[in-house]
């Protein structure tokens, strides 16, 4: 088995051998919300892409429910990537969007927390075994591929137990985002609470409760074998909006997170690579170096992306949420005038 698994990653790693660097095109670049020259902000941009958090296979970690698997390596890169949108949402909330990882530099005690959560151990609140083990619940079994969807639905629910981050994670049903649902259940409530109790104390309280960061995740299909060109536009304006948190997808049975895009092409950071398990006590500090992607990002024509994919946004608060209602609504007014031109 492990020969096979190696024999994959080898493929992989010799396809990722033969991306050239980014082009520098006149069209800007944009990651996260952020948006570059190439032939002028070209360091900035990678500074930005290296600091995001990059989660990948790894081996040799303690076995998932005490006798599961001890690596991911094969089956578990959409866990991965649903691990690497959580800790963008995460890293807006305490460290804001412009902060950057420095490997010279000393990090804030908020980043070694945040890496913390999704260290590859059982007590780890979004590791491996903490999503592997509520994937259960979904119908998955330990070591079985998951897709956009119920990544998603695994990590609402490991949110409910998270007292330090008080975030919500929010996943829209048939495409559609209810905004009563996310305003009755975004406030901050005891953990653990469900959004018909929380319903029940809204109603019932008279005075404000604080707004919870979201995590608004909102699973699509884009088309039926491949992406209907008619998405394309506004899918790329997605990664524009200032709440954008990247995107989960990829090709039938290989995830990626995509953090943006140039031109027709998207921009992802890849999970499919094994490391060593990080062995480290609770509390201590890691050696985080294989936690940031230092290469040239990856990139993948927008028309070779599976049509199932799960938009991320983070809101920190109230004014974010309103913010990305309008935005969205924008852009659909924007795409509905060009469809009619054409």
């Amino acid at each position: 088995m492990e020969a096979v698994l190696a024999k994959y990653e080898n493929q992989i790693n010799a396809f990722s051998d033969f991306l050239e660097d980014l082009p520098e095109v006149d069209e800007p670049v944009w990651i996260l919300g952020a948006c570059y020259d190439l032939k002028t902000k070209k360091s900035e941009l990678l500074s930005d892409v290296r600091s995001r958090l990059w989660f990948t296979y790894r081996k040799k970690f303690s076995p998932i429910g005490g006798t599961g698997p001890s690596s991911d390596a094969g089956w578990g890169c959409m866990l991965r990537c649903g691990q690497m949108i959580l800790a963008q949402a995460l890293v807006c909330r305490h460290l804001g969007r412009d902060w950057r990882w420095d490997p010279e530099k000393r990090q804030p005690k908020e980043y070694h927390r945040i890496l913390h959560c999704f260290l590859d151990k059982k007590d780890s609140c979004y590791s491996i075994h903490q999503m592997a083990q509520m994937g259960v619940g979904e119908g998955k079994s330990v070591g079985e591929w998951y897709g956009p969807n119920t990544v998603a639905q695994v990590l609402k629910k490991l949110a409910l137990f998270d007292d330090w981050n008080t975030l919500a994670v929010y996943v829209s049903m048939d495409n559609t985002v209810v905004i009563e649902d996310i305003s009755t259940c975004l406030f901050l409530i005891t953990s653990g609470q469900s959004c018909s109790e929380a319903q029940g104390r809204t109603l019932q309280s008279q005075r404000p409760l604080d707004w919870r960061p979201l995590l608004l995740v909102i699973p699509l299909r884009m088309g039926i074998n491949s992406i209907n060109p008619v998405y394309i536009q506004a899918f790329k304006e997605c990664f524009k909006m200032p709440q954008s948190c990247g995107v989960l997808g990829g090709k039938p049975n290989l995830a990626y997170y995509f953090i943006g895009f140039i031109d027709d092409e998207l921009i992802y950071l890849d999970p499919h690579t094994t490391q060593q398990a990080v062995d480290t006590e609770s509390g201590s500090a890691v050696d985080d170096q294989s936690y940031h992607c230092q290469r040239t990002p990856h990139r993948m024509k927008i028309t070779s992306l599976d049509p199932s994919v799960a938009l991320g946004f983070f809101c920190k608060s109230e004014e974010d949420f309103d913010s990305w209602c309008d935005l969205v609504q924008q852009v659909r007014l924007t795409c509905m005038q060009n469809r009619s031109r054409t």
